[in-house]
């Protein structure tokens, strides 16, 4: 196992690997005062959302459908209220895969987590921003695109972006540089929706993302919504797509990587960690200037 997570630790390093983060990604950020970890995952999402307590089981299934039920009953703003008091007000510790990742700056990263970290990684980087968005007028496309040069961000057309810039794709957006989220179910319909028609991936993300392949890594693939956006995220992957770190694979969850030709890595974060942490597995690394060829 530990050559494995050597392979993939020099592989990631090299540029043959884009890292796409789930909430897992986010473990061991916490609030440098209280200690509490930052809400990531489903369950601890919709526990923070409603005050700590739990909603019921068939909204406890998945974050989306909680959101939905807190849109219906408040507004769709009372929603974006709790991303931003949560991810844009608040202050975190840096994760340990975060910390690790900024050394190595994959030219290209997908992030489904809504924080931060992957963007003040890159913060001293000149680099190009997408975000989704959903539910919006004056557009078919369901993205926006910055750029940042360094010192602060400016939106920008899919037809001027630098190539040679390394990308960040947070799909279910930040609070940076300004806040837009996708959260409830009516923003994943829509999403989702022009996900699979094209709409919400950039022209020059989806040339350049043909033959890749991935390294999932804290992400759960028992939920629907989550591997419909990563099924399409992906689209032209090389064979196989990918490897996912899961340390206790439900048969389902063997089931749908074996469709979508992912090997699972029975292992988690940590054991990555620990073997990119040993002198071995970090000599392969070379300098962090892989172009995407967008």
């Amino acid at each position: 196992m530990s050559a494995k997570l050597e392979t993939l630790v020099n592989d990631l390093a090299r540029g043959a690997l884009v890292p796409y983060l789930g909430p897992g990604a986010l473990i061991g950020a916490v609030d440098p005062v209280t200690g509490e970890a930052i809400p990531a995952d489903s369950d601890s999402l919709i526990l923070a959302m409603n005050d700590g307590k739990p909603m019921s089981k068939r909204l406890m299934w998945e974050f989306p459908r909680a959101a939905m039920n807190v849109e219906l009953k408040r507004g769709r703003a009372a929603v974006h209220r709790f991303l931003e008091a949560t991810y844009g007000q608040r202050i975190w510790t840096r994760a340990p895969l975060h910390d690790w990742l900024k050394t190595l700056r994959p030219a290209y990263v997908v992030d489904i987590n809504r924080d931060t970290q992957l963007q003040e990684s890159y913060a001293d980087v000149p680099h190009t921003l997408i975000r989704g968005i959903a539910r919006t007028g004056g557009t078919d496309y369901r993205f926006r695109i910055h750029s940042y040069d360094g010192t602060s961000y400016r939106e920008a057309d899919q037809n001027e972006v630098d190539s040679g810039r390394p990308i960040l794709f947070k799909p279910m957006g930040s609070p940076r540089p300004d806040a837009t989220y996708i959260a409830s179910d009516a923003d994943y319909v829509d999403y989702i929706t022009e996900l699979m028609g094209g709409f919400a991936i950039p022209a020059f993300l989806k040339s350049s993302r043909v033959d890749r392949r991935y390294l999932f890594l804290g992400l759960s693939l028992r939920r629907d919504t989550e591997r419909m956006v990563m099924s399409d995220i992906i689209h032209g992957a090389a064979s196989p797509a990918g490897w996912a770190l899961i340390p206790e694979p439900t048969d389902k969850e063997r089931r749908y990587c074996e469709s979508k030709d992912i090997v699972i890595v029975e292992a988690d974060i940590p054991d990555l960690l620990a073997v990119a942490a040993q002198p071995d597995a970090l000599g392969a690394l070379l300098p962090n200037h892989h172009g995407i060829g967008c």
